[in-house]
């Protein structure tokens, strides 16, 4: 094939000559090569590729090219890899830019082709100073500064260098840039349980710290949380938060939502007031079956039972609501978490067992009122676990209604 259209196809082109000599001459010219033809050879990408690209892109994570092949060669790779047609930078014309008009044209430019090691360092600090988030991947000793360079330094396992090893962050085993793909989607997994960990923890103690202030503030009412219900509390709490919430998969979507902001913070305002607003709404339900009791005419005992068992209920459904942003409490149950669904065995048969077994009830302070009386307390779990489901479906509605903008993605 003709250069160009070899190079058009995704090919590299090497030209192949033959000299003769009797001796090794002082300049490589005088050895008087022949020329015998042109050499094209094929380094299919590999069939995961594409698919990871789609990913990236949907994700609004770019992926920028960089490479030292020929500039009609890397655009041909790159339009199988399914990259967008954005244009080829070479070398020769990254030289002639100043910073200024790199940090501009590198904005909308996804292939660098005949790009020197040197170049790489430029790129990466062209991207950074626009405010992206860089993770760069290379293997040979010259890409050590680019990688050092980058906010992510990423290194090839297995045909890396040992100097690009220790220049990056992190290295690939498999050399397989759907790993790093993998890796983002376990990633933003790991984030958004951690998350709903700590906001289930925010909720959770705001019931606790307001039942166990307010007899400071009403002595005349009867005591409802002694420190053996709280630790009974705690026993539910610290495994849901270490285990449940780690085991839980990952989110509808999310790998086609846009990155997070580079400002916003891990725990930022609006979970904190998501949380405060669901701890707040706990609470007064526990209060209203507290003071429902309270009227009934029951005794102290009584009273304890009937609005721990509520609490207990409450917090339950606390759980099975914010294990999941996205989908119902009927889903997460489906989806067969195991390590919830026996949390949550557990906490239920103990429930039981301290209401109805006599021994547990006197350790407890507790006095059994009757089964009917406990209707109360699933009722007002009951109604708090649907205004949570409610205002979860509101909150996925209105979030895919609005168009997504990937105009901050990182690199």
């Amino acid at each position: 094939f003709p250069t160009r259209r070899s190079s058009d196809l995704g090919y590299r082109v090497l030209g192949v000559a033959v000299g003769h000599l009797s001796q090794v001459p002082q300049h490589q010219p005088a050895i008087g090569f022949t020329f015998v033809g042109l050499l094209a050879f094929e380094d299919p990408i590999r069939p995961e590729v594409p698919q990871a690209i789609s990913d990236c892109l949907k994700a609004g994570i770019r992926v920028i090219m960089i490479t030292g092949d020929h500039p009609a060669t890397a655009q041909a790779i790159a339009g199988k890899a399914g990259l967008p047609d954005s244009g080829v930078v070479t070398g020769a014309e990254l030289v002639a830019m100043t910073d200024e008009e790199l940090k501009a044209r590198i904005r909308t430019v996804g292939v660098f082709a005949r790009i020197a090691p040197d170049h790489k360092l430029r790129i990466v600090k062209a991207l950074k100073d626009n405010g992206d988030i860089v993770a760069m991947t290379g293997d040979g000793v010259n890409d050590a500064p680019a990688l050092k360079a980058a906010d992510i330094g990423i290194a090839m396992g297995f045909k890396g260098t040992d100097v690009a090893r220790e220049a990056s962050s992190l290295v690939l085993l498999d050399d397989n840039f759907a790993s790093i793909v993998g890796a983002i989607r376990l990633g933003r997994r790991i984030f958004d349980n951690m998350q709903k960990a700590m906001s289930y923890i925010l909720a959770i103690h705001i019931p606790i710290i307001g039942l166990a202030l307010l007899p400071a503030f009403f002595p005349k009412l009867p005591l409802l949380l002694l420190p053996l219900h709280i630790v009974f509390m705690e026993l539910i709490i610290d495994p849901v938060c270490s285990v449940a919430f780690e085991s839980e998969q990952e989110e509808r979507g999310i790998m086609t939502r846009p990155p997070r902001a580079l400002n916003e913070r891990f725990f930022g305002g609006r979970n904190m007031l998501r949380s405060i607003l669901q701890g707040g709404l706990l609470l007064a339900m526990v209060l209203v079956v507290y003071f429902v009791t309270i009227t009934e005419g029951h005794i102290d005992g009584e009273i304890r039972a009937i609005t721990f068992t509520s609490l207990i209920l409450g917090n339950i459904f606390l759980i099975l609501t914010n294990l999941s942003r996205t989908r119902s409490f009927i889903a997460v149950l489906t989806e067969r978490n195991y390590a919830t669904i026996i949390i949550l065995f557990v906490a239920t048969g103990l429930l039981m067992a301290i209401l109805f077994v006599p021994q547990l009830l006197a350790l407890f302070s507790f006095r059994f009122p009757g089964y009917s009386h406990f209707g109360v307390s699933l009722i007002g779990a009951a109604c708090m676990l649907a205004v949570f489901e409610l205002a979860k479906l509101y909150r996925v509605r209105r979030g895919t209604s609005r168009p997504q903008s990937h105009a901050s993605s990182p690199q």
